[in-house]
């Protein structure tokens, strides 16, 4: 059995990526499956003169990458804020890196996004796509689900084709462990 672990890259209560990611992870079978909630791992906003002043990086830093290391693959959906990552997970990378520049060792991860828009977080998405290889992410697929009210209810996404395209992508996620 693989350990998978699942996070939104927000730190919104009521993210409606945390939903999705939720939802993707009840579809993985047969592996564990712990899902993150950035607002368990505080951090100071990053800056190189702070990371000097306390001798380092913070400890929630080192967890959260702990985690990543310990899991055999990673189911990440990022909120788009402005078409870009949300500051939360921005910080949260930006330690990261400064302890391991190859912040997700190779793991297999699916990428996914959503937003209350037609595009579904789709910058997001690509700039992701563009950038997590080279903090060696091995991305077996991306997901974007549009217009989330529309297509969300009850803990699932509600249109058929959609649905089958996340059972897809995560097949080959799994398929990737």
């Amino acid at each position: 059995m693989k350990k998978v672990i699942a996070f939104a890259g927000s730190n919104s209560k009521h993210s409606i990526n945390k939903q999705l990611v939720t939802y993707a992870s009840s579809l993985v079978e047969n592996n564990e499956v712990s899902i993150l909630d950035l607002n368990d791992f505080e951090l100071p906003l990053f800056g190189v003169d702070l990371e000097a002043e306390i001798g380092g990086q913070p400890k929630n830093a080192h967890k959260f990458l702990s985690h990543i290391e310990m899991a055999d693959g990673i189911i990440v959906s990022l909120a788009e804020h402005n078409g870009a990552y949300s500051t939360a997970f921005k910080n949260l990378l930006d330690w990261m890196s400064r302890i391991e520049g190859k912040t997700f060792y190779g793991k297999p991860m699916l990428l996914m996004a959503t937003s209350p828009g037609a595009r579904g977080g789709k910058s997001v998405l690509g700039m992701a796509q563009d950038r997590f290889p080279r903090h060696t992410a091995n991305i077996t697929g991306a997901f974007s689900l549009p217009s989330f009210n529309a297509n969300f209810t009850n803990g699932k996404i509600n249109d058929p084709e959609l649905n089958a395209v996340l059972k897809e992508e995560i097949k080959s996620f799994q398929e990737a462990l």
